[in-house]
């Protein structure tokens, strides 16, 4: 069993074996917090989301841990259903941070977590449709400064190579991306959240645009033996001289969205452009006639 899972197990053992789910994710959340602030590894990474700080992945795993009967939930609840002592599989660190979770949480309500995260870690309730509720006009005000605000036009690239699926998601909330342009020519992928319903999916949710632009995309069995920097460099030759060369209207696709939505996002998986098509796709639209935008790589 994943680590991350023994710790969510663990987390719902500490509190009774039961947790509603929003409370769930904030003492989650705290205790990613403190495992950072020990400069550890943090189980899980989050978003700012409908009710404050999210983690699909937990969510997800919760997911799997229902088929194996180890957890249980109704509409607000989760419930741990395995009676394993997973607190002693946890690391000292890990066990000390759950102890104090429960000594310092443990007999607040969920409004009271709610209302800590949002004035403690104001840039993760930014897309709260709750936090009227929760705040007065000043902590608001604090929330609405978090908020990613900028009119400026540039077009991103960014990999999913190496992050988790929350990191990416907030790198495009930091950077106000608008829309985001899947260039992958397959949009499945090994690496949870990056298949195009999930992506999609949770782009939506947070207020991104998405579309799938597979004529911009490379052929897997085109990307075998990719092992120097020389390797791709003769790829992308390749691919500027077919690909883009017989996908003239779908490059202006993307320029026409970036003229649209301002800020514009194209993604691929490789974590360097210097090694992804999307880094010569993306000369490409700047050496349009019409550009007069920003690129940048994120």
């Amino acid at each position: 069993m994943y680590y991350r899972r023994k710790v969510i197990l663990a987390l719902l053992q500490t509190f009774d074996d039961r947790l509603d789910k929003v409370s769930f994710q904030k003492l989650l959340f705290l205790f990613t917090d403190l495992q950072a602030k020990q400069n550890l590894k943090p189980a899980f990474h989050f978003v700012p989301y409908m009710q404050g700080c999210f983690s699909f992945q937990s969510y997800a795993d919760m997911g799997t841990m229902k088929v194996y009967n180890q957890v249980t939930d109704s509409e607000k609840v989760w419930e741990k259903k395995d009676k394993t002592d997973y607190m002693v599989m946890l690391n000292p660190k890990d066990k000390q941070f759950l102890f104090y979770l429960k000594n310092q949480y443990g007999k607040r309500t969920k409004d009271d977590l709610i209302k800590l995260t949002y004035t403690q870690y104001p840039y993760y309730a930014v897309k709260s449709t709750i936090k009227q509720h929760h705040l007065n006009a000043k902590e608001l005000q604090v929330v609405d400064d978090f908020i990613p605000k900028n009119n400026k036009t540039v077009l991103y690239t960014i990999g999913y190579e190496g992050i988790s699926f929350e990191q990416y998601l907030n790198k495009l909330i930091l950077n106000d991306v608008k829309m985001l342009c899947d260039v992958r020519k397959n949009s499945l992928s090994m690496k949870y959240g990056f298949s195009k319903n999930q992506l999609k999916g949770a782009c939506e949710k947070l207020g991104i645009k998405y579309m799938h632009i597979p004529d911009l995309g490379i052929d897997s069995n085109k990307r075998q033996e990719l092992n120097t920097q020389s390797d791709y460099d003769k790829l992308f030759v390749t691919y500027e001289k077919t690909t883009l060369k017989e996908n003239k209207t779908a490059i202006r696709k993307v320029l026409d969205l970036i003229s649209e939505h301002k800020r514009v996002a194209v993604t691929c998986f490789e974590a360097h452009h210097c090694q992804c098509h999307r880094g010569t796709l993306a000369k490409a639209i700047t050496q349009l006639p019409e550009w007069k935008y920003e690129l940048k790589h994120l």
